[in-house]
């Protein structure tokens, strides 16, 4: 079994609605998370979206490959609604595989490790919350310690802590 870290969020509708929604077409999917971050919202990122976005990172045991589960996920942005207009524009949902295990993925397809991750103060937050120690395959540095060194200013706020067990 491998260890698929998602993360998930987006910027438009009634975002914390479709956060509860995406999450439960995941479990559909790959069974309940083994860990879940808290809801983050957060400043949008890197391109032209408008209005703060809400994320959150799960992840998941499998045994699907990773070309598998981005089927999957790609599936369930488009359940979810997700138009591809503008790279980096506003969106419904967004998944993204941030890590899967330890591998390492070089496709026209897929990027894995995500090839932003050091430089995404909304995607070190939620990590750093979860998987503070889990080392960066290629870069060779805990989330914690990436975090630290990330350069993203941007604001990255607790909106909901996760409900506990």
């Amino acid at each position: 079994m491998d260890k698929v870290v998602l993360i998930i969020g987006g910027n438009l509708g009634d975002r914390k609605t479709l956060i509860v929604e995406t999450n439960k077409l995941l479990v559909l999917h790959f069974g309940i998370p083994k860990l879940s971050s808290s809801i983050y919202e957060t400043a949008a990122w890197g391109g032209l979206s408008q209005g703060n976005y809400l994320n959150q990172v799960l992840i998941f045991e499998t045994t699907e490959s990773p070309v598998n589960v981005l089927t999957k996920i790609l599936g369930v942005e488009d359940k979810m609604g997700r138009k591809r207009d503008i790279k980096w524009g506003d969106r419904i949902m967004d998944i993204d595989i941030l890590y899967f295990g330890n591998k390492i993925v070089k496709s026209p397809s897929l990027i894995i490790p995500h090839p932003y991750i050091e430089k995404r103060r909304f995607v070190l937050e939620p990590l750093n919350e979860i998987i503070p120690d889990f080392l960066h395959p290629l870069l060779g540095k805990s989330q914690k310690e990436l975090l630290e060194l990330c350069l993203d200013t941007s604001e990255v706020v607790v909106f909901e802590k996760p409900n506990p067990e």
